[in-house]
């Protein structure tokens, strides 16, 4: 497989997004070069246990780091000069109080370069009155919304674990810039991507909320009251016999048979009961039916009855316990890395059911530097773009190459459902495909039935679900029954007039409707074909159902997130945009293949995978030191003290939470001086980040007691004046309202909507510097575009559209509401 083969890639990148980004394009097949400080990428040196490296460098940066090279310099060395000239990317994170990465001139490159893509990624975005604020993972999650949403009624609520924020930014960015490197290799013109770390952790941790909560007001306007408050699901994670078990009952159907699991029938007419809000009111209550059943039941026992049921469920691991997983070890998914020292989880797709290389060595520090200089100095950047093959080119459906959207002729027949699926073929629309989401009156895409929350404002509630609004504008929309013949006839003509089709349901729905691979590929030789299921098109979970939840406990996401006295918490969301996000990259790698190849190609790219993925720390740290990553609540191996901490202006059950990370032994002599040197703080020991992290407990004691007496605004402000990492912990309902940056960026845009009207909904983590807006057109209502796709593309005659409705084949509303 080709793949990005002729890609080249520079990294300026330290840490984790960066490199994440870059992974995903060696991983893929493209050239990438990390260009490093003499001192190196700080993650050379870095554990999250602190185990001793033994002068080698650390495995989470050799996971990351495997297959590329390594350049010593800055971008202004004659040498670092060159190789920029010959690159299709180049990668900068950098702001991040952890993060050492460059500055680069990006103005500069871009104009010494016109076709260079430059991906710029940075805790706030580079425009905005937070451009240059300090930040790190903690006070980004409480800034972006994350941690409020997040705890126990009462209690205090946590971040989630794993430094999924910087994992889940890597994701993104390599999504825009594969595009936007399609787009510069068949026109020329480069593109400058600016994301935004801040906007990445509100799109994958909070679900929404900012839109959630206008819609629960009926209105698009700012809300008079937050309905949304800090929570965490149930049925979850609970314990059982011997451990945890993991549920998610993201449907009325799913809640029913996992009260006939628990052998509580009797409740299934309980109203209140059956819907979330309803289950926290009666928490304790609710915990003792469940765990009267489940205590008794071991976690083996506990999936197995879960499993015959369809109700989604996994075992809630960890960075060991993971690799003994049966599914796992079945279709091989972990690999030991290079030199042998750890195993690490491998590419999360596989196309044309081959799987991915193993694991290239992670390079020296400076390995490749005389190398690089001496290739660079041998070759000018037109002869050595003019040496590689294109990667990519235009979408043979459009010819206009002024379009600025890179994806612009592509057609995607889109069958997917619920969130991970649809922010797959989302990301494709957004970048101007054209996307023809499919679904049928009598079971319309799950998602829309979250809608139900709304039904008190909105007749059509099935229209006024914020993940379908968001992951489905700028799409098509028309339902065909595939039960029917006919209707499964329309989808076979659909997919000889289409590019690609993308589907995650759990594989034996599409086998069930005679929609192989084979059968794909007899009806459109041409056509990509990417699966997305839940645990794999193989394996003995292989039929499983599994939603963001499940992946959140079994990749081991959920055993690092909550406090430590408690139990495993989920993240509550993120595996679910990750996913999708690989499979767009995946998707994109493909279609990058067709050009070289000739004929379509299968993807498959899984949840599970993914997850595995931006969870690799723990598992890396397990396998190569024999330590286990534990639940930290919200302190962190990189900050000493961080925390939230009680303000004057709060109250009982309703606190005004202070975070607070200090990352640096600078920034703990600053707030010292903010507390007035006393003499409690003038400890030698806490002079070192090791020493405060030993004294963390006492530490808190203090600054509970100093914050107290103080409104938070008042200590945000002063804190940030000296130069240290401190937030409010924001109301996911009210960013709109309360957070200037986030209105700066325009991260919300307002496609009206002919239901809910001009509602703002989060757009995407990054901005290019030529499209002013990405959400151009709502999402579709139920079989909107019936007419505009069956009669405009398949040549249907009003007349036979009309007998298709009479025949229950399309519709244009919900069965049996």
């Amino acid at each position: 497989m080709k793949g990005l083969a002729g890609v080249r890639v520079l990294d300026f990148s330290d840490q984790i997004a960066g490199p994440y980004c870059s992974k995903l394009f060696v991983d893929a097949g493209a050239e990438v070069i990390k260009v490093e400080s003499p001192g190196g990428d700080s993650l050379r040196r870095w554990s999250a246990t602190g185990a001793n490296l033994r002068g080698k460098d650390s495995a989470l940066f050799t996971f990351l780091n495997a297959g590329k090279q390594s350049v010593v310099g800055a971008a202004a060395d004659p040498h670092v000069e060159s190789l920029v000239a010959t690159a299709d990317l180049v990668v900068e994170a950098h702001g991040l109080e952890s993060d050492a990465g460059e500055h680069l001139d990006v103005a500069g490159l871009r104009d010494a370069h016109p076709s260079l893509v430059v991906l710029s990624i940075t805790p706030y975005g580079l425009n905005g009155p937070w451009a240059d604020r300090l930040a790190t993972e903690f006070t980004l999650q409480a800034e972006s919304g994350s941690i409020g949403v997040r705890g126990l009624m009462g209690k205090q609520p946590f971040q989630a674990g794993g430094r999924v924020s910087e994992w889940a930014a890597g994701t993104f960015g390599a999504v825009a810039a594969l595009p936007a490197l399609f787009r510069a290799r068949a026109t020329g013109k480069g593109e400058h991507i600016d994301l935004s770390i801040l906007e990445t952790a509100n799109m994958v941790f909070t679900n929404f909320s900012e839109s959630m909560n206008r819609l629960m007001n009926g209105s698009p306007d700012d809300p008079p009251i937050a309905f949304l408050a800090q929570s965490v699901e149930t049925p979850s994670i609970e314990p059982t016999a011997d451990g945890f078990v993991g549920f998610c009952t993201n449907s009325r159907q799913q809640f029913s048979d996992f009260l006939l699991m628990i052998e509580r029938q009797d409740l299934q007419e309980d109203e209140q009961l059956a819907q979330f809000a309803g289950r926290l009111m009666r928490f304790d209550e609710w915990n003792e039916i469940m765990r009267g059943w489940l205590t008794k039941k071991t976690t083996a026992e506990a999936i197995e009855r879960a499993s015959l049921l369809r109700i989604p469920v996994a075992p809630v691991c960890n960075g060991e316990t993971v690799q003994t997983h049966e599914q796992l070890m079945a279709r091989g998914v972990f690999l030991p890395d290079a030199e042998g020292r750890f195993v690490q989880p491998r590419r999360p797709y596989r196309i044309d059911d081959v799987d991915p290389p193993a694991p290239r060595p992670a390079p020296r520090l400076g390995a490749d530097t005389r190398s690089a200089a001496f290739s660079s100095a041998a070759s000018t950047a037109g002869e050595a773009l003019g040496a590689r093959s294109s990667p990519a080119e235009r979408p043979a459906r459009g010819n206009d190459t002024a379009d600025p959207l890179p994806l612009a002729g592509l057609r995607v027949l889109d069958m997917t459902a619920w969130w991970a699926g649809p922010s797959a073929s989302h990301m494709l629309a957004i970048f101007g495909a054209e996307v023809i989401h499919v679904e049928s009156a009598g079971r319309p895409d799950g998602m829309r039935m979250v809608g139900g929350m709304m039904a008190a404002h909105y007749s059509d509630w099935w229209e006024a679900s914020t993940h379908f609004l968001h992951a489905n504008s700028n799409k098509l929309g028309v339902t065909l029954d595939l039960s029917k013949p006919k209707g499964l006839e329309l989808v076979e003509n659909l997919i000889v007039e289409c590019d690609a089709i993308i589907e995650n349901f759990t594989p034996r729905v599409l086998d069930n409707f005679g929609l192989s691979w084979d059968r794909v590929k007899e009806l459109n030789p041409k056509a990509l074909m990417m699966r997305m299921p839940a645990f794999g098109l193989s394996g003995p979970w292989r039929d499983n159902t599994g939603f963001a939840q499940t992946m959140e406990q079994l990749s081991g996401l959920a055993w690092v997130t909550g406090h430590p006295g408690d139990q495993p918490r989920i993240p509550r969301g993120p595996c679910d945009p990750v996913a999708g996000m690989h499979g767009t990259f995946a998707f994109l790698v493909a279609l990058a293949e067709r050009v070289a190849s000739g004929h379509g190609h299968h993807v498959e790219s899984t949840m599970v995978e993914g997850a595995l993925n931006i969870a690799a720390e723990q598992l890396v740290e397990w396998s190569a030191y024999g330590n286990l990553m534990q639940r930290e609540g919200n302190r962190s191996p990189l900050a000493a003290p961080q925390g939230l901490y009680p303000c004057a202006d709060g109250q009982p059950g309703m606190e005004k939470w202070l975070a607070l990370s200090v990352s640096t032994d600078a920034q703990w002599r600053a707030l010292r001086l903010a507390l007035g040197d006393p003499e409690w703080a003038m400890d030698s020991a806490f002079e070192t980040r090791a020493g405060r992290h030993e004294a963390h407990d006492a530490i808190d004691e203090h600054l509970c007691d100093w914050t107290r007496k103080r409104e938070r605004a008042g200590i945000v402000a002063e804190l940030r004046a000296l130069g240290i990492p401190a937030s409010e912990v924001a109301d996911q309902c009210r960013l709109l309202q309360t957070n200037p940056q986030i209105r700066a960026r325009s991260f919300f845009e307002a496609p009206e909507h002919p239901v809910v009207g001009a509602m703002p909904l989060p757009s995407l983590p990054f901005r290019y510097a030529s499209i002013d807006r990405w959400l151009r057109t709502p999402a579709p209502t139920i079989g909107q575009d019936n007419q505009r796709v069956l009669c405009g593309i398949l040549g249907l005659s009003p007349g036979e559209l009309r007998d298709l409705e009479a025949e229950g084949v399309i519709g244009t509303r919900p069965e049996g509401l």
